[in-house]
């Protein structure tokens, strides 16, 4: 079902599809892409939204923390904003202080993307494209996107992410969810229990860009090969934490790149007996505990949202690999397609 969801200060509509399926609802507004609400039930059959986000097409535009929504061109950091590729140097739109962050100032979290809805079988879904212009934030070449939400019937949640452009370029599409499995406004994830297969992780310097180094997670808080609540080591004063204000990195997942998607993180929340499992083809997720949540954002229960009132869990290329040939390739060329796969799938 689409309804209008409100206006841009341009006049521009932006609407909302509501899908149902498999146990699970979900809104997703033509704005950035946002999935506004994802509801599922817990052990007991109620539901809940188990997302962060507004009520108000304002509060998106005016203030939102990436709530729910499409991340491109790259998502997380480019150092400097700047990387070469082929002997050209590139200049990135800057966000961040020095770097650029999810695209820079205008990326694809604020794009209104052409959305078309289908029925495939016994799926449901919703088609969304978005044409970015060759020198949009200052990537080299035009990038024709398009993502693919699908809700099964089992209720799980797919994202395919596509991308072709004319000219060599960089790319790295994620999606920006915040999680709270116990309900939207309900407060901290810190009980919630996290198990991500990952050996090494990429740590960051103080302006969180990483430094080159895959470093074991063996005897450090960000061991999570074994599932914990996420509070357990949060404050036991680990460098890469202090500077992060929690987990704010990137996590080298022991798979790789794969062909299909496979398992790579279990969230659980005791409270609620909700529980998401999450799958993809990429070789990287960045797990941020909300540090920047400050309790001045309001959500649509009226409860503030404050530091570790939510999770993301953005799968991905590492960050700032255009600026390191080790890590794995993030460059698209003409004639190339850049796919990737991310599904998630509840239980209770």
């Amino acid at each position: 079902m689409k309804t209008l969801f409100g206006k841009l200060a341009d006049g521009t509509e932006i609407h909302r599809w509501s899908l149902d399926n498999g146990g699970t609802r979900m809104k997703v507004l033509s704005y950035g892409g946002i999935v506004q609400s994802l509801e599922v039930p817990d052990r007991h059959g109620r539901y809940a939204n188990i997302t962060l986000g507004f009520d108000r097409i304002e509060d998106y535009v005016d203030s939102s923390p990436y709530f729910g929504a499409l991340i491109g061109r790259y998502g997380n950091r480019i150092g400097k904003g700047r990387f070469t590729l082929d002997g050209e140097t590139h200049q990135l739109s800057v966000d961040d202080g020095e770097n650029s962050l999810h695209g820079g100032l205008r990326g694809f979290d604020t794009a209104v993307w052409n959305v078309t809805p289908f029925t495939r079988g016994t799926d449901v879904g919703l088609h969304l494209s978005y044409t970015s212009a060759d020198g949009e934030m200052g990537y080299p070449g035009t990038l024709t996107a398009k993502v693919t939400y699908t809700l099964t019937d089992q209720g799980d949640w797919r994202i395919d992410y596509e991308a072709t452009t004319d000219r060599t370029t960089v790319v790295n599409l994620t999606s920006h969810v915040y999680w709270n499995l116990a309900g939207e406004g309900s407060g901290t994830i810190e009980d919630h229990e996290l198990r991500l297969t990952a050996s090494h992780f990429t740590p960051t310097d103080p302006g969180l860009i990483p430094t080159g180094e895959l470093a074991p997670v063996d005897g450090t808080p960000f061991d999570f090969r074994e599932s914990k609540p996420i509070g357990r080591d949060l404050r036991t004063g680990h460098p890469q934490l202090l500077a992060a204000k929690g987990y704010d990195h990137n996590w080298v997942l022991d798979k790789g790149i794969t062909a299909a998607p496979k398992p790579i993180a279990t969230l659980h929340d005791p409270s609620s007996g909700r529980t998401l499992e999450i799958a993809t083809n990429e070789p990287g997720v960045q797990f941020y505990s909300g540090n920047f949540l400050d309790g001045t954002l309001v959500g649509p229960s009226g409860r503030t949202y404050r530091q570790g009132d939510a999770l993301c869990l953005e799968t991905q290329h590492y960050p700032d690999s255009p600026n390191h040939p080790s890590f794995p390739s993030t460059v698209l060329r003409p004639g190339e397609t850049y796919r990737t796969t991310t599904i998630h799938t509840f239980h209770a």
